[in-house]
């Protein structure tokens, strides 16, 4: 028996060609779009579930999210809520500023989302977008893209019960040391990296493994027609049609740029050579 207090609305909305479910209503076969199997699938515990797809729609993730090679779900944290008023937030224990989001609403939304997902966490990663996380690097794309899926929860407020986090072993993971109003941006951010690493998103497997990061090192420089422009001219190696200078000299300009503006990568660079 539904509770008076709730909406009568769906607590989850899905995105792509996966979020297809089975209608008493004829359709039109020619009309009905194909899933694909064993796609890869994100799910966002949010307060804003509104702001999803956002440019996740767009360009080559939307074009694969539209064709079925992923699909994304938003569970609405609001459903969720305690009382009349569907709280999801209290106050920190202790005294503070702000609001805290509780650990009974996340474990309730959680368990929604967690339906028909495996629960060995190399299989489906659990996250919290959070300032305090590991740092997300390419490695962790690489990662999360090796998944069936992952089930990431958008912080708002002050943060997180750490009782849950505790509780699902919740894997932290940050954008960089700066702080955004919520999870959602951030959110965002690592599904395209990720997604863009599926098979077939973005047709060419070349481009990802030439771009910054893939090896360690920054990205080259890179140019394109007009051969002149601004009396600026495009380097004569990358005309020259030799393909083993060519790679050369991007080697060298990627080597540059990492010790220049990142000295930690650069350590880290040289220390795997050595090491291998």
């Amino acid at each position: 028996m539904s509770d008076p207090d709730i909406p009568d609305q769906p607590a989850t909305k899905s995105h792509g060609r996966l979020s297809i479910r089975a209608s008493l209503t004829p359709r039109d076969l020619m009309e009905e779009p194909l899933q694909v199997r064993d796609a890869w699938r994100a799910k966002i515990l949010t307060l804003f579930p509104e702001a999803f797809p956002g440019v996740l729609g767009l360009s080559l993730t939307g074009k694969a999210l539209d064709l079925g090679l992923w699909s994304l779900e938003t569970v609405d944290l609001r459903r969720f809520g305690i009382g009349k008023h569907l709280n999801v937030d209290d106050t920190p224990a202790g005294g503070g500023a702000g609001m805290v989001l509780r650990a009974d609403v996340l474990d309730a939304a959680l368990q929604k989302a967690s339906e028909s997902t495996p629960r060995d966490r190399s299989r489906w990663p659990l996250l919290y977008l959070s300032p305090r996380g590991k740092p997300f690097t390419q490695a962790m794309a690489r990662r999360f893209a090796a998944a069936d899926g992952l089930t990431m929860l958008c912080g708002r407020f002050e943060g997180v019960d750490q009782r849950f986090l505790d509780h699902h072993q919740v894997e932290e993971v940050s954008l960089g040391d700066f702080v955004l109003t919520g999870g959602e941006i951030a959110a965002t951010a690592l599904i395209d990296a990720t997604v863009r690493l599926l098979p077939k998103v973005l047709g060419n497997q070349a481009s990802t493994e030439e771009e910054s990061f893939s090896d360690g090192l920054l990205e080259h420089p890179q140019y394109t027609r007009p051969a002149l422009w601004n009396d600026l001219a495009i380097p004569d190696v990358l005309q020259s049609g030799h393909h083993a200078e060519i790679a050369k000299w991007r080697r060298a300009r990627s080597e540059e740029i990492t010790k220049a503006r990142r000295p930690d990568l650069w350590q880290a660079w040289l220390a795997a050579r050595k090491g291998g």
